[in-house]
């Protein structure tokens, strides 16, 4: 009987698929071509309208701009330098002309933000939903991407940012919450993520890092692919993740529990990266440390340096 679930799917089409030799393919942020002295950087990613986004809640603007995002943030999570995208686009009859049109507006200003120009694509109709794919070419020196392989035990865990905002601002959205600054904040957080890439350049130039992605679905499933790759496990103290002051003040008002959503609620665009503590010392942005890497498998939650129950995961699409 064939295994369910999206990683299952994904470890059963790499079977079928040998990566050409000095080739990285499934598994990382992006796949790596060498290419005349430098790495070319490839990925991919799909949206699709009720499962990546709702018409009703956010703008043609903010999904274009978040379209461009997410996949921009695939070549910051190896260190990449973003060069081109190439957008996929299938729109049912409500969606053409004047949604379509604004939808590119919010595109070509996270584009011309990072200087990266759409190159080409493909347009189609759609019977009922919005289909979104982005595929996104970066490039980096040989040999020098970060992957999700490369962490050792003894390595601190650290991510470039606060956790949870875009988790609390999907639900606020959801529970049709009154609106106020905190909230304002926490729903343009999860419209419009800032990919990190001069950030991962930045780390990348440390040559400290052992492993590194960005957070998309989640600290507890994303965490897991790294330790996976590695073959290492980790520990993370919930009361060191870093928890923006407009997520503490929602969180208390509405009784949702902030870690909770910290370590389980995705689309943050955060990078989550191991490496020696001195590398806070190395660049010139905030990293904050949430645990270290382990001997063994898997993570193990603390609360005040004690082991806890704690069962969150992240998010899987099936």
């Amino acid at each position: 009987m064939a295994k369910k679930g999206e990683f299952s799917l994904i470890d059963f089409i790499s079977t079928h698929f040998k990566v050409p030799q000095g080739m990285v393919g499934i598994g990382d942020d992006c796949a790596i071509i060498p290419d005349f002295g430098e790495d070319t950087l490839v990925s991919t990613d799909m949206l699709l309208e009720g499962i990546h986004f709702l018409r009703d809640k956010a703008t043609p603007e903010d999904i274009g701009w978040k379209a461009a995002a997410v996949n921009l943030s695939d070549i910051a999570a190896m260190g990449g330098i973003p060069v081109a995208t190439f957008l996929s686009i299938a729109l049912p009859k409500d969606a053409q002309g004047e949604w379509a049109e604004r939808f590119i507006e919010g595109y070509a200003a996270i584009s011309k933000l990072y200087k990266v120009p759409l190159l080409g694509g493909d347009t189609t109709s759609s019977l009922r939903d919005i289909a979104i794919n982005v595929g996104v070419k970066g490039r980096c020196d040989h040999g020098k991407a970060l992957g999700r392989s490369g962490a050792r035990v003894g390595d601190s865990i650290f991510v470039t940012g606060p956790l949870g905002d875009s988790g609390a601002g999907l639900k606020a959205l959801l529970g049709n919450l009154t609106r106020n600054g905190d909230i304002d904040y926490l729903i343009e957080k999860h419209l419009r993520p800032t990919p990190r890439i001069a950030e991962g350049q930045q780390l990348l130039a440390t040559g400290k890092v052992g492993a590194m992605m960005d957070l998309s679905d989640g600290l507890a499933s994303d965490l897991s692919h790294i330790l996976r790759a590695s073959g290492v496990g980790a520990t993370i103290e919930l009361k060191s993740l870093p928890l923006s002051p407009q997520l503490q003040r929602v969180c208390k008002a509405n009784r949702w529990r902030a870690a909770d959503i910290a370590a389980s609620a995705g689309e943050d665009y955060e990078l989550l990266l191991t490496a020696p503590s001195e590398i806070t010392q190395l660049v010139d942005f905030p990293l904050y440390h949430i645990g270290t890497i382990t001997e063994g498998e898997g993570i193990v939650w603390t609360r005040a340096g004690k082991p806890t129950r704690f069962k969150k995961r992240g998010f899987t699409h099936f």
